[in-house]
């Protein structure tokens, strides 16, 4: 538990920061009221309705606009916004498709390919279960809203951490696009547009939003002498919306998406980190690498969907019926340089540094398809406010895993595959209730269940042991999920609130064969959360702030053991951990066309069992844990979670100076995480002790908004920072991406 002085101390931190939300809007004087122009609503729908951002009892962020188009600038995939907003980060090792999401420091850093993840994403409705199906690009789209904390009563199992909700632009009664084209280093090309308006006047109408990104080859192969080898990519994706409203009462709209990306993973790199320290190797240059391997490696990814959401306002009172059915499908193959360098000690050369093995692997899905339908009913009976519904999920998945032998030209000689299917229903209900003028008070509940029928077969041994037999294992659960909030409204300007929220994750089951020879499964996790905050507006309408305190407690916590002594995962249960920390956003026009952002968070979180030890790097690092029961196992207890840094901030500021009927405008960005830990255990080589990345854009804009071309640049400091490592071979890490500087044309109609 918290300390009284850490409770007092967040306490104190919230309202300094909500007092510094004021101070941001000081310029603004009560003679210039009159000229003044507030920053408007934001209207988001993180309970399943539209409404007010400030009226929403739970820590919420909303991305839109100027930032959301700023941060997307040069081809950013998802992981663009991690640290830019509170407690959020993402990483990959798979590359521009499965994110690793991770929110107030909950996340897991399984890379196989049926990982399960405790924050949910959430597209145009539509929950995206498998991982690879989380890195469908994002483009026309109207916002993003991160939900922290538990969402389980409203969106389902697997949200004990929060939600990443992304909502499209929709079709619009009038004729209306854009389109836009920006080229920048690396030969990078990002083409985006739509079209959107009516065929039927105000009966069907329809939208069409498409996507074109591109990079060159940019790291040179000092191994092969191949110049411009590694991290380019192809990727191209559509979007076509049809809106049926034959009358005022009910609307059907259907949404059909699809994707492709041909490209290379993740650039894995031998031996960049200094051992004994958290500091890159001497001699470490981003642009190339040394590697036998890295000729042979692809990554493919295409995925498809198809969504239709039907509504029907029954009126006078009554509620309004909503059914939204939904397929998603996705296929992949990805072949990588594991060890990330050349030759073996016992087949030398070798290098960059010392490499004792190496490893070739590659992960397939050669079938895929998830299939949901939710239905709800929603209205209001005077102060009542209610949501009631069903939830079903059927999911089937088989992964194909294979190990290549490097020194023999990349000779197949090992291959798994695993099969799973996955169902899962619900029944929710939601009411909230205004009390008074001043206080609403709400509360959710959701019946959730679970079962899964996995299998898995090595068929062949890179080491030559035998075949497994056909391993199975079928865990199935049930939880209750629930939250109980309450909002008050201290003055027209200032709501207080405080929310209570129990979470829920199914079991997880791990069954990479070709290096290991056993299942692992980690039974359901749940999690209490507790948190309270303020949220309001200042200055007549100039400044928007939020602050929050949180707490949360994990039973049963599922934890990833990646690598160790081989490349495979295991799962485990940790029997608590705890998290605590504040949270701060703020956005502000002090002065006629100045706009501010800013956002902080503090997390701290511990993992708490006496018993749990885990195998640590088998690449020869500086352990700083004490040894565990086992020989070769060390105790974790007392450790931050991976990848939960304390410390994230963000800020962003925007200018325009009016130049004829146009506008010039400047707009920078800049997002900060603190240390990071790659692993469950602790070292002196497997973390990142900080990132700094800034963005820069300048332009004009035509009158009107017409049009505009802008000149910008991402990670403009060329901050270079490690973003994960592989820990069974070398001292392997993987990077950010490196500066880059382009121009961009963009035309709305």
């Amino acid at each position: 538990m918290k300390s009284p002085a850490s409770i007092r101390a967040m306490l104190v931190a919230s309202v300094s920061l909500s007092a510094f939300a004021l101070a941001l809007a000081a310029p603004h004087t009560a003679a210039a009221a009159d000229d003044a122009t507030t920053l408007g609503e934001v209207i988001v729908t993180a309970q399943k309705k539209s409404e007010n951002i400030n009226d929403v009892p739970l820590s919420l962020t909303a991305v839109s606009g100027q930032k959301l188009d700023a941060i997307r600038s040069g081809g950013g995939d998802i992981r663009m916004l991690s640290a830019r907003i509170p407690s959020l980060t993402l990483e990959s090792s798979f590359g521009r498709t499965f994110p690793r999401p991770y929110i107030r420091g909950l996340g897991n850093t399984d890379f196989d390919i049926n990982a399960s993840q405790p924050v949910s994403f959430i597209y145009d409705e539509v929950v995206l279960e498998n991982p690879v199906l989380k890195g469908f690009p994002l483009f026309d789209i109207a916002q993003v809203e991160v939900l922290r904390g538990p969402q389980g009563t409203l969106f389902g199992r697997n949200t004990p951490a929060g939600v990443l909700k992304f909502e499209s632009a929709k079709p619009t009664k009038e004729f209306e696009g854009y389109g836009s084209a920006s080229y920048a280093t690396f030969s990078t090309m990002n083409l985006e547009g739509a079209v959107s308006g009516p065929i039927v006047a105000d009966v069907l109408s329809a939208r069409l939003s498409s996507l074109y990104q591109r990079r060159s080859d940019w790291v040179d192969n000092t191994r092969t002498g191949d110049k411009n080898d590694s991290e380019g990519y192809d990727q191209y994706a559509l979007r076509g919306q049809l809106l049926y409203t034959p009358t005022a009462e009910f609307s059907a709209l259907l949404n059909l998406h699809y994707q492709h990306l041909n490209g290379t993973p993740r650039v894995f790199r031998a031996n960049i980190i200094q051992r004994g320290a958290n500091n890159f190797a001497t001699g470490f240059k981003r642009d190339t690498i040394s590697q036998d391997a890295q000729s042979r490696a692809i990554q493919k990814v295409e995925s498809s969907g198809a969504n239709l959401k039907l509504t029907y306002d029954f009126g006078d009172g009554m509620p309004a019926l909503t059914s939204i059915t939904a397929y998603e499908r996705v296929d992949t193959y990805s072949r990588a340089d594991i060890d990330g360098g050349f030759g073996a000690s016992f087949a030398p050369p070798f290098g960059p540094g010392f490499i004792p093995f190496p490893s070739e692997s590659a992960d397939g899905v050669p079938f895929h398809g998830q299939f949901t339908q939710e239905i709800r009913l929603a209205g209001d009976n005077g102060p009542l406010g209610y949501t009631v519904g069903a939830f079903y999920f059927n999911e089937s998945i088989k992964i194909d895993s294979y190990s290549f032998n490097t020194l023999a030209g990349g000779a197949l000689d090992g291959r798994a595959y695993q099969s799973q299917k996955t169902e899962s229903w619900a029944v929710f209900a939601n009411l909230d209730y205004a009390v008074s003028e001043q206080l609403n008070v709400a509360g959710g509940i959701r019946y959730s269940d679970d079962s899964k029928d996995f299998l898995a077969q090595r068929t062949r041994s890179p080491f030559g042991a035998p075949n497994t037999a056909v391993l199975r294992t079928s865990p199935n659960s049930s939880d209750v999920s629930f939250n109980v909030s309450a909002t008050y409204a201290a003055t027209e300007d200032l709501n207080l609130y405080a929310r209570v929220a129990r979470g829920y994750r199914a079991p997880s089951i791990q069954g990479r064969l070709v290096f290991g020879d056993t299942l692992s499964v980690a039974k359901k996790e749940t999690v209490m959360s507790y948190e309270a905050g303020v949220k309001g507006t200042a200055a007549e309408g100039r400044a928007r702030f939020d602050a929050s305190v949180f707490y949360y407690r994990a039973n049963d916590l599922q934890v990833t053991a990646v690598g160790g002594g081989a490349n495979f995962n295991r799962l485990l249960n940790a029997d608590k951990a705890t998290g605590y920390g504040f949270e701060f956003n703020a956005e502000a026009e002090p002065v006629d066309r100045l706009m501010l952002t800013a956002g902080l968070s503090y997390n701290h979180t511990e993992i708490q069992d006496s018993a749990l030890f885990t195998q640590p790097c088998g690449s020869g690092c500086t352990v700083r844990d004490p040894a565990g029961p086992i020989a070769g196992t060390v105790r974790i207890d007392g450790n931050n979670l991976p990848n939960a840094p304390r410390w994230i901030a963000s800020v962003t500021a925007g200018y325009s100076w009016p130049v004829g009927e146009g506008s010039v405008f400047v707009f920078s960005d800049w997002a900060y995480r603190s240390k990071i830990n790659f692993f469950l255990y602790e070292s002196a080589e497997y973390n990142d002790a900080k990132l700094l990345e800034g963005g820069l854009r300048i332009g004009y804009r035509a009158p009107g908004e017409a049009w505009e071309v802008a000149a910008f640049g991402r990670n403009i400091t060329n901050d270079m920072s490690l973003e994960g490592g592989i820990d069974f071979n070398n001292l392997t890490g993987f990077v950010n991406d490196p500066r880059t500087i382009g121009v961009e044309v963009k035309a709305k109609f």
